[in-house]
Parts: structure tokens; sequence; C-alpha cells
């Protein structure tokens, strides 16, 4: 009977390891993709064990016969330290940087 308690007690443990947020320096890559397309654009996401998300994508747009540029759309997420997910979207264009979330003052 005792050694069924320790090894619940093991494994109740091990649990909870697993499951804490892992710490910024200890973070592990958990999913990347990446496709270039040369010099009309390329697209990325990732994801890491302590809740950060990333993708973006870019594209070239010709605005005249001289001038073109990539243009950039995409997105970050992150846990806080107040255990709230944010996001936040972006739009890099002629326009400049632009970016959107709730928690940013407008």
């Amino acid at each position: 009977m005792q050694a069924s308690i320790v090894v619940l007690l093991v494994v109740g443990v091990a649990a909870l390891v697993l499951a804490a947020p892992a710490e910024e320096k200890d973070a592990q890559v958990l999913k990347y993709d990446n496709d270039h397309n040369g010099i009309d654009g390329y697209n990325f996401q990732f994801d890491t064990s302590n809740g950060i998300q990333r993708q973006e994508q870019a594209q070239l747009k010709q605005f005249d016969d001289e001038n073109a540029a990539l243009v950039v759309r995409g997105s970050y997420s992150f846990t806080a330290d107040d255990g709230q997910v944010y996001t936040v979207n972006y739009v890099a264009d002629e326009n400049g940087f632009q970016p959107e979330a709730p928690h940013l003052p407008k």
C-alpha cells in the first residue's frame, strides 16, 4: 500500500513540475516553420514552451516603376506576469509600423 502512495506522490509532483511555466532562459522552441520566397516575400511562425507565439508574412509590393518594398503582416502573443495572454497584430507597410491590440493605447 505504501509503495503505491509513494508512486502516486512522485507522479503528482512530476505532473506539477511539467505543468509549471518554463523559465524564460530555459524556453524551448516547440514549433518552427519558415518559407522564404526569394525576393517576393517570406512567412514564418514559431511557438515556444513559455507560451510565446509569433507568425509573420511578407509580400513584395510594387509602389511605382522604381519603388517596391515588402509589406509585412503578423502577430505575436505572450503570457504576462499577471497570467493574461496578450496578442498584438501588426502591419508594416508604406504607412509605417501599425500595431493593434486592446491593451495598447490608441
